[in-house]
């Protein structure tokens, strides 16, 4: 049982499983959410050292390329998709929020379990959440004719996502804690993962199971926008002969959004419905990392 309860593959399922089962403890750990993140984003930064950050030649390209695999590549696959293949009008616009959103902050300790390039992921989701700025808006305003009720909260969310985390992992670093640290890290990096996965499907369960025809059209989306893409970008990464570490980070970002801002956007100012591909999106997105980790492991 101790075994299990320190298997991450475990943890993810139990997450998912009970979200769908039990849902009705989702109302309070939703509040956990955001302390959960900040702390599994604080564990993730542990690896990136201080000197990174002098080297702002290091940071240009990773960021530009955050940028263009969130929004140009993952944006575009998503819209375009979702355009062919759903019908419903409060379906697409979840879609259209879940592209117009900066990438999952889960990005950069993903990197980390699946031994990816953490300073790449960090400087192109820092850079993503940056453009998200003037990005969101602006697609708000182009696809659904709408503007963004409350820039704030983006940049209440990227203190305490981002610039929070980061702060505290250079204080673990400079009082020398990060050995007293590392044997839980895994640990408490997986548990705030399943806190975070339980709220977000149990808030949406209700939701996933009063519209079960439409979860196939966006399931279909979902999968061209994380398993059919991340494997067209993997094998282009591969053909120029980029860095595997790099590779991975840019498969993250290239195929990974922030369903926490998008379902909570979705449910604030629209429909209900607006807010089931962020659920969907959810379920599959954890499930195409445990390929990647269990791909990961094979090789």
């Amino acid at each position: 049982m101790i075994r299990l309860l320190s298997n991450r593959n475990f943890i993810f399922l139990l997450a998912i499983s009970l979200g769908l089962v039990f849902p009705q403890l989702a109302i309070w750990t939703q509040v956990l959410m955001m302390p959960a993140l900040a702390l599994v984003m604080t564990l993730a930064t542990m690896n990136v050292q201080n000197d990174y950050f002098l080297k702002p030649r290091t940071i240009l390209m990773p960021s530009l390329f955050g940028i263009l695999m969130t929004y140009v590549i993952l944006g575009g696959v998503i819209l375009t998709a979702s355009a062919l293949l759903i019908s419903d009008h409060n379906m697409w616009i979840g879609f259209v929020l879940i592209a117009a959103v900066p990438p999952a902050v889960a990005v950069i300790p993903f990197s980390a379990i699946l031994e990816g390039n953490v300073s790449y992921a960090l400087s192109g989701t820092v850079a993503s959440y940056l453009a998200a700025l003037l990005i969101m808006p602006l697609m708000f305003w182009i696809f659904i004719g709408t503007s963004f009720s409350d820039p704030f909260k983006l940049i209440r969310i990227m203190l305490l996502l981002i610039v929070l985390p980061l702060i505290l992992s250079r204080m673990i670093l400079y009082f020398n804690l990060q050995d007293r640290i590392a044997p839980v890290r895994g640990l408490f990096t997986d548990w705030g993962f399943f806190i975070v996965l339980y709220s977000m499907i149990g808030v949406n369960r209700d939701l996933i199971f009063s519209q079960p025809l439409l979860i196939a059209p966006i399931a279909l989306v979902v999968i061209v926008a994380t398993f059919v893409l991340g494997f067209a970008i993997e094998k282009v990464g591969v053909l120029v002969k980029a860095d595997k570490k790099n590779i991975l980070s840019l498969v993250l970002l290239g195929t990974l959004k922030n369903q926490g801002i998008a379902g909570g956007l979705a449910i604030a100012l629209f429909e209900k419905e607006a807010a089931l591909p962020s659920a969907v999106y959810s379920i599959f997105m954890i499930i195409y990392i445990m390929w990647l980790d269990l791909r990961r492991r094979w090789q």
